[in-house]
């Protein structure tokens, strides 16, 4: 009998708990959309913010990466380096169409949509790492779609343009599963410190071309604006991804997929207490059904 792809080991035991980790994470994470919100404030253009925190992320990472992992660099090989390349790429993706969202519609709908990425992950899971769908996750991506049509439907009423915005971030979804699913067969042979290094500091080689692109001014900010960027940095990025990515090296996707249904609830109390912003009935009744369809998705198959 095979042995079911969640009770296989990835890695030797931590430390610290993975469950710990995912836990730091989701807290960290949760600050990134209402920073991201005061940074537009500011009318600071979103492939801007996004470019700048993945920058600053790589920057404070690559001093450390190349005095302590220059051997594990130099060993890669290029089909490492190809799938680094594609992660990375998928996580500029992700950025730039989830932050744009966030001009689109609220932050409630924004951070809902754009963690059903567990979702897209077990649909991705049996072709990609040979993961067969269970039926939780099967009734878990039911649930998740019933909710993303009732979000839909409730988000015309906030945003300039909330239908837009609804789309950029579910393929903000679809970008980070693609990212996930990659970071997880990286992740069983590199280090967390190199792993991570690589890719932000080519989502972030990416992100300054697509802004650049565009016509975006990259220098002409306030030191107030780049105090902003450096925190999107500090805290979702290296601390909130970074936990996330350790956590593929010792847990199988789909958990540290599922973790990030915490996201909205942080997030749109956040936003709550800034921004004011008062999810509508339908966003509440939508988001129950996605938060609902990622719990079942994340539970074990009894067999």
């Amino acid at each position: 009998m095979t042995t079911p792809p969640e009770q296989v080991v990835v890695a030797a035991k931590p430390r610290v708990s993975p469950l710990l980790g995912l836990a730091v994470g989701v807290l960290a994470i949760s600050t990134g959309s209402i920073l991201v919100r005061i940074a537009q404030g500011e009318n600071v253009p979103s492939l801007v913010i996004a470019a700048w925190r993945l920058t600053f992320a790589a920057l404070i990472l690559l001093p450390f990466c190349l005095a302590r992992r220059r051997d594990e660099l130099r060993s890669l090989n290029s089909a490492d380096m190809r799938f680094a390349a594609l992660s990375g790429m998928m996580l500029a993706l992700h950025f730039a169409t989830w932050i744009t969202s966030l001009e689109y519609t609220s932050v409630a709908v924004s951070t809902v949509l754009v963690t059903t990425s567990p979702l897209w992950v077990a649909l991705a899971a049996p072709f990609f790492l040979g993961e067969r769908v269970t039926r939780p996750v099967k009734i878990g991506i039911g649930l998740a779609l019933v909710g993303s049509v009732i979000i839909s439907l409730g988000s015309f009423g906030g945003g300039s343009a909330p239908v837009w915005g609804s789309l950029l971030a579910l393929l903000g979804a679809i970008t980070a599963a693609a990212y996930l699913l990659i970071g997880r067969k990286l992740r069983v042979k590199l280090s967390l410190l190199t792993y991570v290094t690589l890719v932000y500091t080519i989502a972030a080689l990416i992100l300054i071309v697509l802004a650049l692109a565009a016509g975006n001014n990259l220098l002409d900010y306030s030191a107030q604006t780049f105090f902003l960027f450096l925190l999107l940095a500090l805290f979702p990025q290296l601390i909130g991804h970074s936990s996330f990515n350790w956590a593929l090296g010792f847990l199988p996707v789909a958990y540290v997929t599922v973790a990030v249904i915490s996201e909205p609830i942080g997030a749109s109390i956040l936003a709550l207490l800034f921004f004011q912003e008062i999810p509508t009935p339908l966003t509440l009744l939508g988001s129950a059904f996605i938060l609902g369809g990622l719990i079942v998705a994340g539970r074990k198959e009894i067999e």
